[in-house]
């Protein structure tokens, strides 16, 4: 279902959309996105060669440090990654490019396209829990920049979208609640963060609206197989599958170019 979320439209705060996503990565550290995510990136990295990922609309960073670690403590991958947006998020992008870790994961200022990725932004790219944002159109673009690029394609998803449609709308509430028990979780918790949450709760209200739309926004295994009508070629596979995590399933959908002969990762 096509329906609109807060932080998507150009008139909508930077400030609050800046919040809402710092609210993100603790759904993604309590869910442990990270665990399901990390072996599709490692086999992205590893079928491709390629020591670089590309995040698109990375919002305030998704489970994308966390999964980081984890490629080096169970693959024994040590990736370069940049993370990208079309509205990047200034605060957490001085927080990573002035972190310890800014070596390896830094946060570039200059917008991008996620469906027109300039040349020199080459790797695997990853988009964590922000595909369902795409109407189809432009879903399919991005999946054509891929693959006319011959470029590797990591799309992970929170849903699966197989719930009945009533149990959307019944996240709203239960949304509501979330926010205002996980919000002190926020790190860095600024005042604004506070502010718009406990004694102008917009957040809240906000957060639980686009919550429950972008699960029933989400493409489902389905979907993404019609979006892939007409991209096939014998040097380029994709996969669309659910990995399951505490009752919950998780979409996926990799591209995977085939490896040039002798080539291998830096």
């Amino acid at each position: 279902m096509q329906l609109f979320e807060f932080e998507d439209f150009r008139w909508f705060p930077a400030a609050l959309r800046d919040c809402m996503t710092q609210y993100i990565p603790v759904m993604h550290r309590l869910l442990g996105t990270e665990r399901e995510l990390t072996p599709l990136l490692a086999r992205a990295l590893q079928h491709s060669g390629t020591n670089q990922i590309i995040d698109l609309c990375s919002g305030a960073g998704g489970p994308l440090p966390w999964a980081l670690e984890r490629l080096e403590q169970e693959h024994g991958l040590r990736p370069q990654a940049t993370m990208t947006d079309l509205y990047p998020n200034t605060h957490r992008a001085a927080h990573f490019n002035e972190g310890p870790r800014s070596a390896q994961l830094r946060y570039q200022l200059e917008p991008v396209d996620a469906g027109k990725v300039p040349e020199g932004l080459q790797g695997v790219r990853s988009m964590l829990c922000s595909f369902h944002h795409m109407p189809p159109p432009v879903a399919r673009r991005i999946l054509e920049d891929a693959f006319t690029k011959r470029q590797p394609l990591c799309v992970f998803e929170m849903s699966d979208n197989s719930q009945p449609r009533w149990m959307w709308w019944t996240a709203v509430p239960v949304g509501v609640l979330m926010v205002l028990v996980l919000t002190p979780l926020i790190r860095p918790l600024r005042l604004r963060q506070l502010l718009f949450t406990y004694l102008l709760p917009i957040l809240p209200l906000a957060i639980a609206w686009d919550g429950a739309v972008s699960n029933a926004r989400t493409y489902t295994p389905d979907d993404l197989r019609e979006l892939l009508t007409g991209l096939e070629a014998p040097d380029y596979t994709w996969e669309v599958g659910v990995r399951k995590t505490r009752g919950a399933g998780m979409v996926y959908l990799l591209g995977l170019p085939k490896r040039e002969q002798g080539s291998a990762a830096a």
